[in-house]
């Protein structure tokens, strides 16, 4: 039997894990469900993860759960902004962000951010 993909935590993150693994899930069919019942998964998981610290099988458990990390990130985002994402991804992210901005001001007659 391969082992190498067993994701081995601690117990006090098990119910985290299942509820990461449901939202894994669910953005991979996002028609599935609908947007309430997302939510609420993503505010249930929110909630589990909001006491975490950070530690060796937390991060683990996020590198497994891209959904969960993305929480995780959006919790912590006044702390430690987009610590989670890689910096291109971010960037490009952030650039998008701007012109984005910048069409709309244009387009509403606002004069562009300086």
């Amino acid at each position: 039997m391969d082992t190498s993909h067993v994701l081995v935590l601690p117990q006090r993150l098990k119910a985290v894990a299942e509820m990461a693994a449901l939202l894994q899930r669910l953005d991979a069919q996002p028609l599935s469900v609908s947007p309430a019942q997302y939510r609420q998964v993503v505010q249930q998981l929110a909630h589990q993860l909001e006491p975490l610290a950070m530690d060796e099988a937390l991060d683990r458990l996020l590198q497994a759960f891209p959904a969960a990390a993305t929480v995780y990130e959006n919790l912590h985002y006044n702390q430690a902004g987009l610590c989670r994402a890689p910096l291109e991804t971010a960037l490009n992210a952030e650039m998008a962000a701007t012109a984005l901005i910048q069409a709309v001001r244009i387009g509403s007659g606002k004069p562009p951010l300086a």
